[in-house]
């Protein structure tokens, strides 16, 4: 089996390929996503049963663990649009139409603390088309905007599920409240450099904006209380479930509590205010949208895992823990190398939380070779790794296709924006980490 170097190389050749054949082919991303999968499999010295079966495994896997929140959340998006419901809201966020990217950021930021970014960008993506409109700006940097937030705080704050396993890894989950703070204060010149950098980037791109109905007269508004009960409803039940894992052990009464807040609950009790919105037209047709909209994303994401798990089932976490474990690192070259290590790894097999878990568990050995012991040392390289486990999302990342499926965005548009954003991102959070790590 193809290790070090030539995996490395065979990796890159396989990203390579991934955007060639969508920017410049003209492949669906479907075969180039299958057989780029297959290809590195088979390169990478894996037998032909083999690669199949990791393929179905993690095409399987990944639906089982996103499917149904990507048709909920679709059914909900269809919702907002076609009831008007998202023009109201619209009316909130924008309020004087001042900044509505910088608001965006922010609303990502705060939203994707309890929710997974995927979560919350199915369910506020819906809002784009009319926030465009009412702050007269093309969709491409609101969706940019509002992508970037989400991402932010997914893979650097807890409660999200990725951090608080680094944070254990690292033997920092007695200093939770420390990284929250921290990853505030991280967060807030990210949150400026993600609203520039997605003005710029998504002013030199377009999204195609969802086909509004023909001949049909516009219902009225619904109430403002109407149009935010789809949203609120698994936002909160998600938020609270996150509380209250960290809060109770689960038993008796909390389990049924727990269960009420896990996320394809939630959105499931979200469809029911959505489906209750007023509307001219049968709710019937917004649920079978719903689905049409969710059937692309659904075949897509699952291939996104079939290309990570091939990556999974090669010696790359090996050859970088062998790489790693020779290194004799001072406090700052420590967090670059964490950030580094959760950077190729998130690069290579596309989950923030997996690459968030494996750079942790190799970088653990070598905290006390730096002096790593107080808990804000602890905290700044959990936010280190979590800033490298943003950097970067590509074709091998379900929440790329989440994004350019939900915002209109194309592939290749994509490859030239949201790609290079998560790069800035992930920059940014290292350079405030360590000059953190400097003052503190």
């Amino acid at each position: 089996m193809l290790s070090g170097l030539s995996l490395l190389l065979a990796i890159a050749v396989a990203v390579v390929f991934l955007i060639v054949s969508s920017s410049k082919l003209k492949w669906h991303p479907f075969f180039g996503l299958l057989a780029a999968a297959a290809g590195l499999g088979l390169v990478i010295g894996l037998d032909l049963p083999t690669v199949t079966g990791l393929l179905k495994e993690g095409f399987g896997g990944l639906i089982g663990a996103v499917g149904l929140l990507i048709v909920l959340g679709s059914v909900i998006g269809v919702s907002l649009e076609r009831s008007g419901a998202a023009r109201r809201i619209a009316d909130l966020l924008i309020g004087n139409g001042s900044h509505p990217g910088l608001r965006l950021v922010v609303l990502g930021a705060v939203i994707s603390v309890p929710v997974f970014c995927d979560s919350g960008f199915i369910i506020l993506a819906g809002l784009l088309p009319a926030l465009a409109l009412r702050a007269g700006s093309k969709i491409a940097p609101l969706a940019l905007s509002l992508a970037g937030g989400l991402y932010l705080t997914h893979t650097l704050i807890p409660p999200t599920p990725g951090p608080l396993a680094a944070a254990a890894n690292l033997g920092a989950d007695e200093f939770v409240g420390t990284i929250m703070l921290l990853g505030a204060i991280v967060s807030l010149p990210v949150i400026f450099v993600t609203w520039k950098a997605s003005g710029w980037l998504g002013n030199r791109i377009s999204a195609v904006l969802p086909a509004q109905p023909e001949g049909e007269d516009a219902p009225p508004l619904p109430s403002l209380l109407q149009s935010l009960l789809p949203l609120l409803v698994p936002i909160l039940l998600i938020g609270l479930g996150s509380v209250l894992k960290l809060a109770t052990d689960g038993i008796g009464t909390e389990a049924y509590i727990l269960w009420l807040c896990d996320p394809t609950v939630a959105l499931a009790l979200g469809c029911v205010p959505a489906l209750l919105l007023p509307s001219s037209g049968t709710k019937a047709s917004w649920i079978g949208d719903g689905l049409a909209l969710a059937g692309p994303i659904l075949i897509i994401t699952g291939l996104g895992g079939a290309f990570g798990a091939i990556l999974k089932a090669s010696s790359l976490a090996d050859d970088v823990a062998l790489w790693a474990g020779e290194a004799a690192l001072s406090p700052t070259a420590l967090l670059c190398l964490g950030w580094a290590v959760a950077a190729l790894m998130k690069t290579a097999q596309g989950s923030s939380t997996g690459a968030l878990v494996i750079a942790s568990g190799i970088i653990a050995p070598l905290l006390p070779l730096a002096g790593f012991e107080s808990a804000t040392d602890l905290a700044l390289m959990t936010l280190a790794i979590g800033g490298g486990a943003m950097t970067v999302s590509h074709a091998n990342d379900s929440y790329f296709w989440v994004v350019t499926r939900f915002s209109g965005i194309e592939v290749a548009d994509a490859y030239r924006s949201y790609t290079p954003l998560t790069a800035v991102m992930g920059a940014t959070v290292l350079v405030v980490v360590v000059l953190l790590g400097w003052v503190i």
